[in-house]
């Protein structure tokens, strides 16, 4: 009896250059397509729930009326009485 299995294949095109320029990635850092590709997913859904979170925290500021430059000041306050711990 097999195991099931714990991933899913996915089969998606790429234009030839991209796919020559995966191959060479492939070749310099000894990995395999599956793990280049799962990296740049992981990465773009990072960088997408973070721009999100930016967008939340920038409409709150507005709704408090905290303006960039506030941001920064706070920021700065916040850093000057951490390094006097």
């Amino acid at each position: 009896m097999t195991t099931p299995r714990k991933s899913r294949v996915i089969t998606f095109s790429m234009p030839p250059e991209m796919a020559e320029q995966v191959r060479h990635l492939m070749q310099e850092e000894g990995r395999t397509m599956s793990e280049l590709i799962r990296e740049a997913l992981r990465l773009y859904m990072d960088d997408r729930e973070w721009r999100s979170l930016l967008r939340y925290g920038q409409r709150r500021a507005r709704e408090m009326g905290i303006s960039p430059e506030d941001v920064e000041r706070l920021l700065e306050e916040y850093r000057a009485s951490r390094s006097q711990e």
